[in-house]
């Protein structure tokens, strides 16, 4: 197979941060994927439908003329959100879903929820109104190994959160654990889970061996290679509750390659050559297309979209930076080559 059509994907898990680095980045989601799930952990994070629909204007102000992208909004789930902000969300059209951090998981997430069962009545709430939960997934007990925080997330939060809340939509979201895989590919309707680039063609090898690969550190850090492997075969294996979520997370370069390295990955604009490379890597190219374009929307009830883009296999050659405002963006596999490329009108 050396092309491949699919309908032009969309991005269920995506960072456009704000101000100069969001007016750089932007417009190249927008050249990659046709909607996307924007992530609400801005600095002050996006905690009501006013301020997202704010921050969605913004983000509308930063594309080319004549893009049709769709941001599609979230809000920030704290210890105190009310559950009238659920129905405010529900009304608006504009935001399709509410976002939990566990309160110092990631990237300006200090604002993040300390205890689910405060959030009883909104969660209640979403279940009433088919509002979906995204979650990072991760415990941050002091102690607790970081390559733990996921199944320890799992056993101890969402499997009783589920339980608690039997009508609540969920994506588990940059899966990166095969307990993580095996949870999401089950039977449950109501869960769903995203995987990341990363995740399916990096392990923590290609993190520390050699020394620190900074643009491939992100949070949830990648895991064994026997994880990436049950990722990749979850991916791939056809299931109708998994898809594409890249977690694209931009950074200015000295932040990344710093004394204190940023977590997140770049990935939007080459984003789907590396997925066309894990799925051809497990041998199943052809279920890329349900993957990035016809699952997403079916969990969250959206048309697919109407047009296609096709994948050609070709060398592209990987940039060593992008623009990012005030300083340049590090993709992953910067200055590599891919072996898969969009072909262009």
């Amino acid at each position: 197979m050396d092309t491949l059509t699919l309908p032009r994907p969309d991005d269920w898990h995506l960072h456009l941060r704000d101000g100069a680095l969001m007016q750089a980045v932007a417009p190249q989601a927008a050249a990659a994927f046709a909607r996307a799930i924007i992530m609400p952990n801005l600095k002050p994070p996006v905690t009501t439908v006013a301020e997202a629909a704010a921050y969605r204007q913004r983000i509308f102000a930063a594309l080319p003329e004549g893009s049709s992208f769709e941001p599609l909004m979230t809000l920030y789930l704290t210890d105190n959100t009310p559950p009238a902000e659920v129905e405010r969300a529900v009304a608006s059209g504009l935001v399709h879903a509410v976002k939990l951090y566990p309160a110092g998981a990631t990237t300006h997430s200090d604002a993040g929820v300390t205890d689910l069962l405060l959030c009883y009545d909104t969660l209640a709430a979403m279940e009433d109104h088919g509002l979906p939960l995204l979650i990072h997934g991760e415990r941050t007990d002091p102690g607790l190994d970081i390559f733990e925080r996921e199944t320890a997330f799992i056993d101890g939060v969402l499997l009783p959160l589920l339980d608690r809340h039997p009508r609540l939509k969920v994506v588990l979201e940059h899966v990166s654990t095969a307990a993580g895989a095996e949870l999401v590919t089950g039977d449950d309707p109501r869960l769903a889970g995203t995987f990341t680039p990363q995740h399916l063609l990096y392990s923590r090898n290609d993190l520390l061996v050699g020394g620190l690969s900074p643009h491939r550190y992100c949070m949830p850090v990648l895991k064994r290679e026997s994880d990436r492997e049950a990722l990749l075969a979850a991916a791939t294996s056809g299931h109708p509750r998994v898809f594409l979520g890249t977690d694209s997370a931009p950074h200015p370069r000295s932040a990344k390659e710093s004394g204190c390295c940023a977590a997140g990955c770049y990935s939007s604009p080459v984003a789907l050559a590396l997925y066309a490379e894990a799925f051809e890597a497990a041998g199943a190219l052809e279920r890329l297309a349900d993957f990035a374009g016809r699952n997403g929307p079916a969990f969250y009830g959206l048309p697919i979209n109407g047009e296609t883009v096709t994948l050609e296999r070709a060398a592209q050659e990987v940039p060593s930076a992008y623009p990012g405002g005030e300083e340049p963006v590090v993709p992953l596999r910067a200055g590599g080559t891919l072996g898969w490329r969009v072909r262009q009108p």
